[in-house]
């Protein structure tokens, strides 16, 4: 764990709304979402970019990451999912971060824009709680 890495917390107990909660991933909601139900998946370990992912890793990381496009779908009512990593630059926290955000058809999302968006009192929980279900219900 890195100290000050706010991804280390999460990984560690901080509050987050978590939506997935493996032996060496988790998932959680971001703060500042692109549309809301936006995840940012993590490995436990502190690894900073995905060229440093250890292969061993690699399989569990897309596996997760497809298993949470899939519940934007599911869980949300999304047409689809934006998925991206950013390696170093643009990467806010420097530690291996996978977005997967939910899609719509004319969601006003235009290539690399990301508009930002805020989640009313309680409103993360409840989008964090769909994607659990939905998770559950996923093989």
């Amino acid at each position: 764990m890195s100290g000050d890495c706010a991804f280390c917390g999460v990984v560690n107990g901080a509050p987050a709304d978590v939506v997935l909660d493996e032996e060496h991933f988790v998932a959680f909601l971001d703060l500042r979402p692109v549309f809301k139900g936006h995840a940012l998946l993590v490995p436990r370990q502190h690894i900073a970019t995905l060229p440093d992912l250890p292969a061993e890793l690699r399989d569990g990381f897309l596996a997760a990451g497809q298993r949470l496009a899939r519940v934007m779908v599911d869980g949300l009512g999304a047409q689809g999912s934006f998925v991206a990593v950013n390696n170093t630059v643009s990467q806010s926290v420097p530690h291996l971060h996978l977005h997967v955000v939910p899609r719509t058809k004319g969601d006003g999302l235009r290539g690399f824009f990301w508009p930002r968006t805020k989640y009313a009192d309680g409103e993360a929980a409840e989008y964090a709680g769909r994607l659990r279900r939905a998770l559950a219900a996923t093989p």
